[in-house]
């Protein structure tokens, strides 16, 4: 490790050179925690996690408040980013009414967030699956149709490798699911794993079947959780097939309010290390989106759960 906090860059051959990280610490992290964090903080947050590097920034949900207190303040918030103009703000829309309340704030870029199970669906949306998709057509369609300009649709897919009532999900019931996002429009998938059950072999075979039902791997990012330990191997086994889009939140924040065994997402640090590590850019400055999950773990008033800032901020 070098004095400035970094890993030795050992390239390794067939990776990607660049990945983009699709940060979800802001919407996926807070919204799961108990704390409602006061708007201005997660205003200076997203700022600070921009300055970081971070091109990518999920910045709230519209979800109804009902659903998701945490992020009631979505209104208050997306206007005080305005001045983030080089940085994607992705936001979450439920349904028409969330979409509705997104492009009246300038939004550009949004997300669905569909389940591959039907447990899971019931669980999260009160839907089947199919019912779902249903409800996810109109707000994909308007969104691509060019009203106020055409808006980036990303389609979220929760439960692709196991779900905690179904167990194992088949690679066709995953396969179907995702092939049906995109044919509604979706212009990019993140394959959740939503309750941290994947491994390397699992990614591997899941990725070659999408490839195979024509599902390009440019359009697939993933969404590991770190249950058992394997979200860094499993990021490894999807930078090796290609992807260069990855999900992770700053210090680790999040999990999954309906699936009560998941644990915290892949935290942004620990991939960066890798990353880093195997010399493959990220644009990301580690020693600034570290001090970012210090602070905002300060403000949460607990230690951040990621193990770079864990090891790195005892090294101040």
């Amino acid at each position: 490790m070098t004095a400035a906090g970094l890993p030795m860059v050992v390239p390794a051959r067939d990776l990607p050179a660049r990945v983009r990280i699709h940060e979800v610490g802001a919407r996926d992290g807070l919204q799961n925690e108990k704390t409602v964090v006061p708007t201005e903080a997660k205003a200076e947050f997203i700022h600070r996690l921009a300055d970081a590097g971070l091109t990518t920034i999920e910045a709230t949900s519209f979800v109804h408040p009902k659903w998701v207190p945490q992020l009631a303040d979505a209104e208050r918030l997306f206007p005080l980013l305005d001045d983030l103009r080089e940085v994607d703000l992705p936001v979450l829309v439920p349904n028409e009414r969330g979409l509705d309340r997104a492009l009246a704030l300038g939004a550009r870029r949004i997300a669905v967030f569909g389940s591959a199970t039907e447990s899971f669906a019931k669980a999260n949306l009160n839907r089947t699956v199919d019912e779902s998709l249903a409800m996810f057509e109109p707000v994909v369609a308007r969104a691509k149709s060019g009203e106020g300009g055409e808006v980036h649709v990303r389609g979220y897919l929760s439960m692709c490798f196991g779900d905690p009532w179904e167990g194992p999900v088949p690679l066709a019931q995953v396969v179907r699911v995702c092939r049906a996002l995109l044919d509604l429009g979706c212009d990019e998938l993140s394959l959740g794993d939503t309750i941290g059950v994947a491994t390397p072999g699992h990614v591997g075979q899941l990725l070659a079947a999408l490839n195979e039902a024509g599902v390009p791997t440019s359009r697939i990012g993933v969404h590991f959780h770190d249950t058992y330990g394997q979200a860094l191997a499993n990021s490894f086994a999807a930078l090796q097939h290609g992807v260069t889009t990855f999900d992770a939140s700053a210090g680790g924040l999040g999990g999954c309010p309906y699936a009560k065994s998941a644990t915290g997402n892949l935290a942004t640090e620990d991939l960066v290390w890798m990353l880093h590590g195997l010399g493959i850019d990220t644009g990301v400055d580690l020693d600034r989106l570290t001090a970012t999950s210090g602070w905002m773990a300060s403000v949460l008033g607990r230690p951040s759960p990621s193990r770079t800032v864990r090891a790195l901020s005892h090294k101040e």
